[in-house]
């Protein structure tokens, strides 16, 4: 009796392990899947012409997404500026000071709301919200759309990690006669600032490649503009629009757009993780 259920646990650990590597191996086949198609495509459409020249006219021979990357890069930085301070105060304030707060409760939930609420319904909210009431699409109602999303993945982010600190470290900074807002700025957050950047990472990767809302909120332009208060070329779009026309040269530079956005997600990852790293072993 005593071997057969032993027996019987050997088969159900090897049993759950097999299912386990399997369901792995159909994730990583997947994703080499779509990274090989994206690196093959995308490669072949770099060139010099792609970060100096502006997207093309419909039929035409040459250009590239100069316009388009410049603007992406202006509203994910203001939307990022907007964001981050939002998304780690109200985090600190959800950890530290509101862990019993009916108001605090409410904004968790609201959070929550947020995080599962589909793009496209926040692209309509920014719409309705500033570009009807302005009178006209721009990059500024990109970015704060863009913020809309980025912000519940930072807010909790930064809740979840600041709760992982132990309580025996905030009563020692209060025994030394600190104040609960440095406690809680120059203890507490800098003991998990790692996770509150990898929040942040995550927060940026989430709006990089969004296109629904940018379509009711920056639109679109084919020339350079790097003005903010008018409709602005965006990676997501271009890509939107260039991977369902019937040109091929669209179509080549909508894979270069979608190789530069993996390569900036990419990219910005594995800085800040070397460069906290780094700072760690010092």
């Amino acid at each position: 009796m005593i071997m057969s259920l032993y027996t019987r646990r050997i088969w159900i650990n090897r049993i759950g392990i097999t299912l386990s590597m399997l369901a792995m191996s159909l994730g990583l086949i997947a994703l080499m899947w779509i990274l090989w198609t994206l690196f093959s495509r995308g490669f072949a459409a770099l060139s010099w012409d792609l970060f100096t020249q502006d997207t093309p006219a419909p039929g035409s021979e040459g250009g590239g997404l100069r316009n388009a990357i410049v603007g992406s890069g202006l509203i994910l930085l203001f939307s990022m500026l907007i964001a981050t301070p939002v998304g780690i105060l109200a985090g600190i304030y959800l950890a530290e000071y509101g862990r019993v707060s009916k108001f605090a409760s409410l904004t968790r939930f609201m959070t929550d709301i947020m995080l599962s609420a589909p793009s496209i319904v926040i692209g309509l909210f920014v719409y309705a919200l500033f570009v009807a009431t302005t009178g006209g699409f721009s990059g500024w109602a990109g970015s704060l759309a863009l913020a809309l999303i980025a912000i519940p993945v930072v807010v909790r982010t930064t809740e979840n990690m600041l709760k992982l600190v132990p309580t025996s470290l905030r009563e020692a900074a209060f025994a030394v006669g600190a104040p609960r807002w440095q406690v809680s700025l120059k203890v507490t957050l800098r003991a998990v600032k790692s996770g509150v950047v990898t929040g942040v990472l995550l927060a940026m990767a989430r709006i990089t490649g969004e296109t629904a809302p940018l379509l009711f909120t920056a639109l679109n332009n084919q020339f350079f503009s790097t003005n903010m208060a008018e409709p602005m070329g965006n990676l997501p779009v271009v890509i939107y629009q260039f991977a369902l026309s019937p040109y091929e040269n669209w179509v080549n530079l909508a894979w270069g757009g979608a190789l530069l956005i993996a390569f900036l997600v990419l990219a910005v990852n594995i800085v800040v993780r070397v460069a906290f790293r780094n700072k760690d072993k010092r």
